[in-house]
């Protein structure tokens, strides 16, 4: 007799595989960060000039389970400072992001966790989706916001600022759940900002983990006395939506 199976995911899930805090989604992309190195089939690096500071894949490092983004005074070109970055290679659109970080102590440094499409030209929509900004300057503070870059001219769509403990004494949970019509903004798993997405135009987007000096936020200077500053990244991952019944298809299993 012939028995049928439906195929109700996109990916096997592994025993081990983390649970989406909101219903509805399965683990599909992320990182861990418990190699000894970035690895590069899942991320490419941040590189050249931000405002202050000289982007280098030389200031990334991946060690004792997290990712480690340092900031450090250093002369490069006519830029006193040098930061780092990573980017997805992975392009991502509707699900729900997560990632667990804490911010650099003292003044200068630009944190962030956000999704906007890293390569350019033709590809219809940009939607730039910052799930969290933060200013050193102000450790207990952080902005939401969101930008259409394409189609031009770019609009900047306005978000939240977000009241918080001491960002950078220790690690905190950011979330965004993107739907076709909403952007629901989660803080350690509290729903914080709520969004109207029809408002925008959407595209898929890459994975950004950030840091760079500048002059954000009321920030005067960078805090010397406190470098190396690093930005440290637990992990960040991307949950998938479940396929609604309509999507899932019968396998016929030949097996008797």
């Amino acid at each position: 007799m012939l028995r049928w199976l439906c195929l109700t995911v996109s990916m096997t899930l592994g025993a081990t595989d983390p649970v989406c805090p909101l219903s509805g989604y399965h683990y599909f992309w992320g990182d861990e960060f418990n190699g000894t190195k970035l690895d590069t089939t899942l991320w490419t690096y941040r590189t050249g000039p931000r405002l202050w500071s000289l982007q280098r894949e030389a200031n990334v490092t991946v060690a004792d389970g997290h990712l480690l983004l340092k900031g450090q005074k250093e002369v490069a070109g006519d830029l006193n400072y040098t930061a780092g970055g990573i980017i997805s290679r992975k392009l991502f659109r509707y699900g729900y992001y997560e990632a667990s970080f804490k911010v650099p102590s003292g003044a200068g440094w630009h944190t962030s966790f956000w999704v906007l499409r890293h390569e350019g030209g033709d590809v219809g929509p940009r939607l730039e989706i910052d799930i969290c900004e933060n200013d050193s300057v102000k450790p207990m503070d952080y902005g939401i916001n969101h930008h259409q870059w394409v189609p031009s001219p770019h609009v900047a769509m306005g978000g939240k600022h977000i009241k918080t403990p001491d960002l950078s004494a220790a690690f905190h949970v950011w979330g965004c759940e993107f739907t076709p019509t909403t952007l629901r903004y989660y803080f350690d798993h509290q729903l914080v900002h709520t969004f109207d997405a029809t408002k925008a135009q959407h595209g898929d987007g890459n994975i950004w983990l950030t840091m760079i000096a500048a002059g954000l936020g009321g920030t005067k200077a960078v805090d010397d006395q406190k470098l190396p500053a690093y930005a440290e990244y637990d992990y960040v991952r991307f949950f998938a939506p479940e396929p609604s019944p309509a999507e899932t298809k019968p396998v016929l299993d030949l097996k008797r």
